[in-house]
């Protein structure tokens, strides 16, 4: 996730500069559109729960590699088949985790719940997973996608990609270039996360159950969110959506006699994680007692507590090691294709290995990246701040992070929309991050539900070495996608 003098630079889908005068008009037509079609959020700096500013965009789709775009596509199923294996290998998640859980107390209490549950026998066998498989295009290897991470839990913004495609479609159609729009593909990201919910809620096979969403205190990411709850309301009327915090969990919920998870009257078929995945969330034992409530619950959950901790970035680690994949995956071809996307990642344990990724890390942290096993973004330690950060941990801290290759992206450049940002807009050297949503529904023997289903585009500032949206860090944009035998920009 880094740039120099020498970075080679995508073509844009369009000539830019914009002259100013159409630069502007586009512009401000493009932030309305944002508002008008839900491509928003609320602010962190003058939050009101009744208004919205448009989420940062970019103005005209960003390049990405066409043969890399539709790789990461065709990987997918088997990226879910993957985790899905790992998510249901309790040697494997207790061995991987067994140093980091000593060290990381959040890592620590969702594997207690864990192992509480393995004691007891799941509830309910099936897991749904919502996942993203996110990438960058990485220079040195001809642009060929490698795997930053991947999410099992609050994968978000399938709401707003999907709104996303249509709003730079009519962007470029304003500035004419509607003969540019079959390269920008079709993006179904919220139809088929929400599908999925439903098809779990149709294994549940409780015609008055609902769906509950676990939501944070405070959402600013609302649009995203409620894209999800209108989408399920509006297509399948017959099923009720409820919003309920952690706090909220603990105070309503209860099991019935059949473990099945109630709020009040209202039985719950299936639950969807929108919170949970980070400290901040937990603000009490309470909280922690609520998830441990639903995980020992009939509900299916998305995630369950394996499918959570199989997407931390220990076990993500330990994946892009040397063998470790033949035990998940039987087909050679599979396991070398899934084995291409993974860079360097190195345990930082207190063991030979770890010893020396870390004097490795010391010698030449411009090589690297340090990761915790935090979702959320705005965690991680980049290159020369690597050392100071190594330094003031002990040995057996280090166990609860990761070090990761640095990947280096080609550049585009375009103009970066945000509220409160310059008119006209500036151009900008960018770098972006494919994600690709998958969906996998199964139990420890079998996977009856397993596809892809759309996409996200996350493109930053080739300065910032963190590109959270709803961290405030990146930008939301799509994929315009080009062969690397096409022609320099056209007209």
């Amino acid at each position: 996730m880094s740039s120099d003098a020498n970075t080679p630079v995508l073509r844009n889908c369009i000539r830019l500069p914009l002259p100013e005068d159409e630069l502007l008009e586009v512009t401000a037509k493009a932030k309305d559109y944002a508002i008008m079609h839900g491509a928003a959020m609320r602010s962190k700096t003058a939050f009101s729960p009744d208004s919205l500013n448009f989420a940062p965009f970019v103005l005209v789709p960003s390049s990405f590699p066409r043969k890399e775009f539709e790789k990461a596509v065709a990987l997918q199923p088997i990226i879910n088949r993957l985790m899905h294996n790992v998510a249901h290998d309790e040697e494997f998640i207790t061995t991987t985790l067994a140093e980091t859980i000593k060290v990381d107390e959040f890592t620590a209490n969702l594997f207690n719940i864990y192992r509480k549950v393995l004691a007891h026998g799941f509830t309910q066998a099936y897991s749904i997973g919502l996942l993203r498989s996110d990438y960058m295009a990485h220079v040195s290897e001809g642009c060929a996608i490698k795997q930053v991470e991947i999410n099992t839990v609050a994968s978000s913004f399938a709401g707003i990609a999907t709104q996303l495609v249509p709003q730079q479609k009519f962007v470029l159609s304003e500035l004419g270039h509607a003969d540019k729009l079959h390269n920008m593909p079709n993006n179904k990201a919220l139809s088929g996360l929400c599908d999925g919910m439903v098809k779990a809620w149709d294994i549940y096979a409780k015609p008055k159950a609902v769906i509950l969403f676990i939501i944070e205190d405070v959402s600013y990411n609302i649009c995203d969110q409620r894209f999800h709850e209108f989408y399920i309301r509006e297509t399948y009327p017959h099923i009720k959506v409820l919003r309920r915090t952690l706090t909220e969990v603990h105070r309503e919920g209860k099991l019935g006699l059949g473990k099945e998870l109630l709020l009040g009257n209202q039985e719950v078929a299936v639950i969807y994680f929108r919170a949970g995945y980070e400290p901040g969330h937990y603000h009490s034992q309470a909280e922690w007692d609520a998830r441990y409530l639903m995980e020992t619950s009939l509900a299916i959950k998305c995630p369950s507590i394996h499918y959570h901790l199989a997407g931390t970035k220990k076990v993500q680690q330990a994946l892009a090691q040397p063998a470790v994949l033949e035990r998940f995956i039987n087909d050679p071809e599979e396991i070398k294709a899934v084995g291409k996307i993974f860079t360097g990642l190195y345990s930082l344990d207190d063991n030979e290995a770890g010893n020396a990724s870390y004097e490795m890390a010391l010698r030449t942290p411009e090589r690297f990246v340090l990761k915790p096993q935090r979702e959320g973004g705005g965690n991680n330690v980049y290159g020369v701040d690597i050392p100071d950060a190594l330094k003031r941990m002990s040995r057996v801290e280090r166990s609860a992070w990761i070090l990761m290759d640095l990947i280096h992206p080609p550049l585009t450049k375009g103009y970066m929309v945000r509220p409160g940002g310059d008119m006209p807009p500036q151009i900008v050297d960018m770098v972006s991050e494919l994600g690709i949503f998958g969906v996998v529904i199964g139990d420890a023997e079998h996977i009856v539900h397993n596809y892809q289903a759309g996409h996200m585009l996350r493109t930053k500032l080739s300065t910032a070495n963190e590109g959270g949206v709803a961290a405030g860090l990146g930008a939301l944009d799509s994929p315009y996608l080009i062969d690397s035998d096409d022609d320099d920009e056209e007209n």
